[in-house]
């Protein structure tokens, strides 16, 4: 069972907590989060991404960068931009995007559940972007952004949110993308109690985004235990700050592709082997396509649209050769395009569901030859490649709303 406990927690005052936080740090390149400190002085993206107190020249990953990190935050704390809890509580953070709500439970996991697979991945990471993460947690000593973890809906816990949730929030505010964020602090012994037993009964939680920044935590965590032969398994690094959703409350947006070639295709020939690799064709004409339903597929090519549909013999039981991504990677990415390994290869974009088509449009105007919108993957094939134990290809999800940094930060030590 999964050890989700409440924490002391670093948060904003209340009258500064609008200002402060942001979209987490990799949502931006350095000079759009430049540009976000710039509008917003107090922006938790210059602890995030310290390199916006630097000129162009000094390199992200520069030492001085996180010792900036850190003195940025140790200041924001001593001048009383934060305040500490006395005692460990637990939150409830509800984001309300559009007509849609999501309410999670902001509290520490433990990162033996991450070692022992009780907290279940389903993708690989990448060393180098790990990297940048260790260094940042383990010089400012801090979690700064929340990993974000979903888990099978539970009565009780519902319940224990919906009261909260009628309660007076800390927080409760707007940010500039129209996303709505309220949280509530629980402290009460006896609450603290049920969300503790009620996590006893769940089997596991699964990463739903942030995949890296949970790797970096856990990675820190054993590193200070390295240090710390005599460790008791109480020290605050032997967890790491997240915030855990029921699932029926949670929706995937489709990741989407561009491609820059037709792999010295004409137009023609490229859609006569989309047809050959199994897939029926259906132009559309200016009529921008979002996908309806698995196993279909938007393509912009040529200044048109087409509707894709991949036929019966392309699709599998197997759950990660039945996603949709796979599908298209399989059977038409890979032996249509060349495009083999989607991990490395820089003929092949990933666009956010959140952009909309008409970003589809422009990088095809842009630097792309074709782009294809894809139907998203759902939260039951997300638990079920996970319990699997295995991993979707890389780009397969993308969660909105994103879990705002700077709220709730947690000390190592």
């Amino acid at each position: 069972m999964p050890r989700v406990t409440p924490f002391r927690c670093i948060r904003p005052t209340p009258e500064l907590a609008d200002r402060i936080a942001a979209l987490p740090y990799d949502v931006y390149n350095r000079e759009e989060a430049l540009a976000e400190v710039k509008r917003e002085p107090l922006s938790f993206l210059k602890i995030d991404r310290a390199e916006t107190q630097f000129p162009a020249n000094v390199d992200t990953y520069d030492q001085r960068v996180y010792e900036k990190a850190k003195e940025t935050l140790d200041s924001m704390t001593a001048d009383g931009s934060f305040i500490s809890e006395e005692f460990p509580c637990y939150y409830i953070y509800e984001q309300v995007m559009g007509n849609r709500s999501q309410s999670g439970i902001v509290a520490c996991s433990s990162i033996d559940d991450y070692q022992n697979q009780i907290i279940k991945k389903h993708e690989n990471t990448r060393e180098d972007k790990e990297l940048d993460r260790i260094r940042h947690v383990d010089i400012t000593d801090t979690h700064t952004g929340p990993i974000f973890l979903v888990y099978r809906s539970d009565k009780e816990l519902n319940q224990i949110v919906e009261k909260v949730r009628q309660t007076v929030p800390l927080y409760d505010f707007t940010s500039i993308d129209g996303i709505a964020h309220r949280v509530w602090r629980i402290s009460e012994k006896e609450e603290l109690k049920q969300i503790e037993q009620a996590f006893d009964r769940i089997p596991c939680t699964y990463i739903a985004d942030g995949h890296h920044r949970c790797a970096s935590a856990v990675k820190v965590g054993l590193k200070r235990r390295d240090a710390h032969p005599g460790y008791t398994g109480k020290e605050e690094f032997n967890r790491f700050l997240s915030v855990l959703f029921p699932d029926d409350q949670l929706a995937i947006l489709p990741y989407n592709r561009a491609v820059k070639d037709l792999n010295q295709m004409t137009p023609a020939e490229f859609l006569n082997a989309v047809e050959q690799a199994g897939f029926s064709i259906v132009c559309k004409g200016n009529e921008q396509v979002s996908p309806c339903e698995k196993g279909t597929f938007g393509m912009f090519l040529e200044e048109k649209w087409y509707l894709l549909t991949a036929d019966e013999t392309l699709h599998s039981e197997d759950p990660v050769k039945g996603l949709d991504v796979s599908i298209l990677q399989d059977h038409l990415l890979n032996p249509v395009l060349n495009i083999q390994d989607p991990r490395i290869d820089k003929r092949i974009d990933f666009i956010g569901g959140i952009r909309g088509l008409a970003e589809l449009e422009r990088r095809v105007h842009t630097d792309m030859r074709v782009a294809f919108s894809m139907y998203p993957t759902s939260i039951a094939e997300l638990l079920a490649v996970a319990d699997a134990g295995l991993l979707m290809p890389p780009k397969s999800t993308w969660f909105e709303p994103k879990l705002r940094s700077g709220l709730f930060l947690h000390r190592l030590s």
